[in-house]
């Protein structure tokens, strides 16, 4: 039995608040506010890149390849430091720090993230992202979708530098979990947002917040009965080893985003923010086929292990978890107003553009 599930904690808090007290950018003053024109900065400068996933994972090849990106495109002018999970905190102390500025970026995920910023729960919600994976793709890229949450963020002293979808998410437990009857009073692990539990309430589950450097114990103590992540965090996790039966049922896909603190990013030097922005987009297609990658290879991985049985649900049972999910919109308008209602209506409209593109393309393609 693997031990490591247990040594993620305790947090590295020396590290957390020699962090903090160093929080000033390399633009800072020296707290002379009628200063003129900042002095150059002193390269190389280091920034500091907190994940919510440990290494080898999405998030990490992400992080690795702005790295590289980042330092080359700068001539080693701006380092990056990587955390994985587990070396700074939970993923809502890792926003925490971005907030404050101890952290210069961090991936933050909806699922914690929705507490603070209720709009980004809508990427909790379940069956309302397209089926095709390469549409969902588009419309995360979208600027008129992302633009709609600047303000958001912004408003938590966070920019949002873009969202990644990290694949479907899928559900374990020790019984597949094939109608929304399956879930009555199933205990099943959420991630630490009101808005996440919704979803699962929806069906009768009785879901529990809980840190996903504490999933694996609880699971295997049995103070939880399932849990929810892409295919593979649950491998690389081992939640697999403690849990009897994978049910793909694609409800949602995991989005995360990438932020940066708000003040630090606005008073980066121009080529700094050129190089940030310009490597940003190089490493997007990398964490597309990265996902795609690790999601395919894991499952397979799994399978041959012979510990798992693995469940597909066909569309009938998906639909009925569809109507089941539906009440839960309601919830998210509920708690996001006008901004909400914007977000979710740009969605669907964007979804219903570039699907009939897809239609479009499709049938040119084929001489039509």
């Amino acid at each position: 039995m693997h031990t490591f599930r247990f040594r993620f904690w305790p947090l590295c808090a020396a590290l957390v608040l020699a962090l903090a007290g160093c929080s000033d950018n390399q633009n800072a003053g020296n707290g002379d506010s009628t200063a003129g024109t900042p002095e150059p900065p002193e390269y190389p400068v280091t920034w500091r890149f907190a994940l919510e996933e440990i290494e080898g994972s999405v998030q990490h090849a992400y992080a690795e390849a702005l790295k590289e990106r980042i330092e080359e495109r700068s001539d080693g002018r701006i380092l990056i430091d990587i955390f994985p999970y587990g070396s700074l905190g939970t993923s809502t102390q890792l926003t925490e720090l971005v907030r404050n500025g101890s952290v210069n970026l961090a991936f933050a995920s909806p699922g914690h993230l929705a507490d603070k910023v209720p709009e980004a729960g809508i990427f909790t919600l379940h069956f309302i992202l397209p089926e095709d994976s390469q549409i969902t793709r588009q419309l995360l890229a979208s600027p008129e979708l992302t633009g709609l949450f600047e303000q958001p963020y912004a408003r938590q002293n966070m920019k949002l530098l873009g969202f990644v979808p990290e694949g479907w998410m899928a559900w374990t437990a020790d019984k597949a979990l094939r109608t929304p009857e399956d879930f009555q009073g199933l205990r099943i692990r959420t991630m630490t947002s009101n808005m996440a539990e919704e979803a699962y309430r929806a069906y009768g589950a009785e879901p529990s917040q809980i840190p996903y450097s504490q999933v694996y114990s609880d699971l295997q103590l049995r103070k939880i009965d399932g849990q929810s992540n892409p295919v593979f965090a649950i491998e690389e996790m081992d939640f697999h080893e403690v849990q009897s039966t994978l049910t793909l049922a694609r409800p949602a896909q995991f989005v995360s985003s990438v932020i940066s603190n708000l003040e630090w990013y606005d008073s980066l030097p121009e080529n700094q923010k050129q190089w940030l922005d310009n490597a940003l987009k190089d490493v997007a297609e990398i964490a597309w086929k990265t996902q795609e990658e690790l999601n395919q290879t894991r499952l397979e991985k799994m399978l041959e292990e012979g510990q798992l049985s693995v469940v597909r649900l066909t569309d009938a049972e998906r639909k009925a978890f569809r109507e089941a999910s539906r009440p839960v919109r309601d919830i998210y308008l509920e708690r996001t107003g006008e901004s909400g209602q914007k977000i979710l209506e740009k969605l669907l409209q964007l979804i219903e553009e570039f699907e009939a593109g897809s239609r479009e393309s499709a049938v040119s393609g084929n001489g039509g």
